[in-house]
């Protein structure tokens, strides 16, 4: 009854208005899923960071050419190798009217190296910070670090009398069900300030007059609504409930762009997706036998196996890049000669498997969330039928990112698909420190399924403190080719960002698919 009255429900929100006339001056967008959760803490989720860019405000950010610039900190400096200096901006408030000042970013970066925090990993290299003065903070390094800024783009200030206020002094943790105050409510600095949230149905957010900074679009109100179908998301577009849709589904691109009054808008993205494999002993789908995907010949053939060429085609509709490595030509540690996939071929594969010891295939789990990626649930279900040819039975499972990558965390899944962008330092070494390193508490922080190499944590941590650059790029490299060779993880493409809105909007579009409405501009 409880799962009939449900579905029943859904259904009438499908033929309900998504929202009422709004003014020109609202920007009402929709995407597949909603955030994950609006503690800045709890998650690692690049869509969800997007979102909260909205409410916050780093110490620096990306300004419209993706370029550092100061935010919150108005100047830094190197005091030491293992000691920066930050000049806080003054007379900034919060949109509850705490003042700014050192306490909070004191009391942020705590809880960022908090070992509970999720996204603990994005800034790994901090120890500890210590209040200067009213405006003035130090950070405290484990050792020189070059890519400090870029990491501290993403770290979001947030109130210390606003946390202890609320008992929110510690983080949430969206993996481990760890849930504060701020999972539903929001109190920063940044242009927009949050006015409602209804988790799953819709975020409303109005705009901060009382910004630091001089805005730049003219918007007074952010309507953000989650609509998992990629009919429905599409068909609000159509009949002007939403202004745009971020990510547009692939297939609908030529209608929407040949619809008067809407314009798709399309551009590489960062975003690489692939499979990761799991390095237990055992695999869930087949417990108390040996793990296959710890020989590399398995991994090999699993490689082998998918026909890259028909996702590109079918799947992506041409507009994907095919990949070979972790990250994508306009990130630092690229390397085009590693930059190959293994060529399909179903009778290397099958030849691969044999030489292993599974001649007659083997049974693995295959996961993947339907609400993340652009055709992700169709790419586990093509993969898994491409395995199949070689014997490998993928049981699949679908489910929405806002259970999926909790479980991901908790090492679930004995294969899974990913994005990752490199964020936020758009650099290599984000993959590096946080996917191929081993999980030790400071670095592999999303690296839940056992992967541990000694060659490359040497790498890992000897990249974290070189600061010739030369050397630095070099030893990403290392690190990417030791993956390659070894398939460590299967990568698959780089998806396209493909947005599609209103021709009245001007909304510019950005490689790492943050939606910035304060560049926005809505034509009356």
């Amino acid at each position: 009854m409880k799962t009939s009255l449900k579905t029943l429900l859904a259904g009438l929100a499908l033929v309900a208005p998504l929202s009422a006339p709004a003014l020109a001056e609202t920007l009402r967008w929709a995407s597949s899923g909603d955030v994950i959760s609006y503690d800045p803490n709890a998650q690692v989720d690049s869509f969800t960071q997007s979102v909260h860019h909205m409410v916050f405000d780093p110490l620096v950010r990306r300004n419209k050419d993706l370029k550092l610039e100061p935010a919150l900190a108005t100047s830094w400096e190197v005091i030491e190798p293992t000691r920066w200096r930050f000049k806080l901006r003054q007379g900034v408030k919060f949109h509850e009217g705490q003042p700014f000042n050192a306490d909070d970013v004191v009391a942020t970066i705590q809880r960022q190296i908090d070992p509970g925090a999720r996204n603990r990993e994005n800034l790994s290299t901090v120890v500890g910070v210590e209040k200067v003065d009213e405006y003035t903070v130090d950070l405290i390094l484990r050792g020189p670090y070059p890519l400090l800024l870029n990491d501290l783009a993403a770290i979001y200030i947030m109130s210390k009398p606003w946390m202890e206020e609320h008992d929110a002094l510690k983080p949430g943790n969206a993996s481990t069900g760890v849930v504060t105050y701020a999972n539903n409510h929001a109190n920063g600095t940044g242009a927009f300030k949050l006015k409602t949230y209804e988790p799953d149905s819709r975020s409303v957010f109005e705009v901060n007059k009382d910004w630091w900074d001089k805005p730049q679009h003219n918007l007074d109100e952010v309507e953000f609504r989650p609509i998992a179908s990629d009919a429905t998301r599409v068909a609000a577009l159509l009949s002007g409930e939403v202004d745009m849709i971020a990510p547009v589904p692939l297939q609908d691109v030529d209608r929407i762009a040949a619809t008067d009054g809407l314009k798709v808008v399309e551009n590489p993205s960062l975003r690489t997706i692939f499979f990761i494999f799991s390095y237990r002993p055992e695999l869930h789908a087949t417990p108390g036998k040996p793990n296959p995907l710890l020989d590399v010949r398995v991994r090999q053939a699993l490689w082998h196996a998918i026909d890259t060429n028909t996702i590109q085609k079918r799947l992506m509709r041409g507009k994907s890049r095919t990949a070979g490595m972790l990250v994508a030509p306009a990130v630092t540690g690229y390397d085009e000669t590693i930059d190959v996939p293994l060529p399909y071929d179903v009778d290397k594969a099958k030849a691969l498997l044999a030489e292993a010891g599974y001649p007659d295939g083997f049974k693995t789990g295959l996961a993947c969330p339907n609400d993340r990626y652009i055709a992700d649930e169709q790419i586990c279900l093509a993969v898994a039928s491409m395995w199949a040819q070689i014997g490998v039975q993928a049981n699949v499972s679908v489910e929405s990112k806002t259970t999926y990558f909790p479980r991901t965390d908790k090492g679930e899944f004995d294969v899974y698909l990913l994005g990752w962008a490199s964020l936020p330092p758009m650099d290599g070494f984000s993959p590096l420190q946080a996917l191929l390193a081993s999980n030790d508490g400071t670095f592999g922080g999303s690296n839940a399924d056992g992967l541990s190499n000694p060659e490359i944590d040497k790498l890992a941590y000897a990249a974290a403190v070189e600061l010739d650059e030369t050397k630095r790029v070099e030893m990403l490299k290392q690190a990417f080719r030791i993956t390659h060779d070894q398939v460590f993880y299967l990568p698959l493409h780089q998806q396209p960002v493909a947005w599609a809105m209103s021709s009245k909007l001007d909304m510019p579009q950005f490689p790492d698919e943050y939606v910035r409405p304060w560049f926005a501009q809505m034509k009356k």
